[in-house]
């Protein structure tokens, strides 16, 4: 297993959530193509988002089917901008790559917002530190691995 994916696995065991991180057949950089191979909803993937709120990194839990609005997000956020960051910015702020990036396991804990539309969901999927990984996770389990906020994203 990746060293990310090792990172994952131990921050969520530090948080009290025992799931493994399962390896795909083929790498999933979208919720469209982790669907297909779970077998599940686009909307039941938690799609991690890394966006710059007024220049500091935020975190937003999106589900698969939904098209976050900037604005919406920036309310929720209480900030006045928020854009989505470029790859080096993400991979700074969690020492993930995008199509990888994992709700936990990332140098130290990130503003998050939780999408509430993912807790229609028995199941939700999360990348796991790698584009080829997943973890599963109740939507309770989302919220407390990120300590996030629940809100309303679009």
């Amino acid at each position: 297993m990746h060293p990310r994916n090792e990172e994952v696995r131990a921050a969520l065991l530090e948080a009290g959530v025992d799931s493994p991180i399962v390896v795909l057949d083929v790498h999933a950089r979208t919720a469209a193509l982790a669907a297909d191979q779970l077998g599940c909803e686009v909307a039941a993937i938690a799609n991690s988002l890394v966006l710059l709120a007024d220049g500091e990194p935020l975190l937003v839990m999106s589900s698969g089917a939904a098209r976050i609005d900037p604005a919406v997000v920036a309310e929720a956020a209480g900030v006045s901008e928020v854009t989505m960051a470029k790859a080096p910015d993400v991979r700074a702020a969690t020492g993930q790559a995008i199509g990888g990036v994992a709700p936990t396991g990332h140098p130290s804990r990130l503003r998050a917002l939780v999408d509430e539309d993912l807790r229609a969901h028995d199941t939700i999927w999360a990348a796991g530190g790698t584009p080829d990984t997943v973890v599963e996770l109740t939507f309770d389990q989302l919220v407390s691995v990120t300590g996030g906020t629940v809100v309303r994203v679009r």
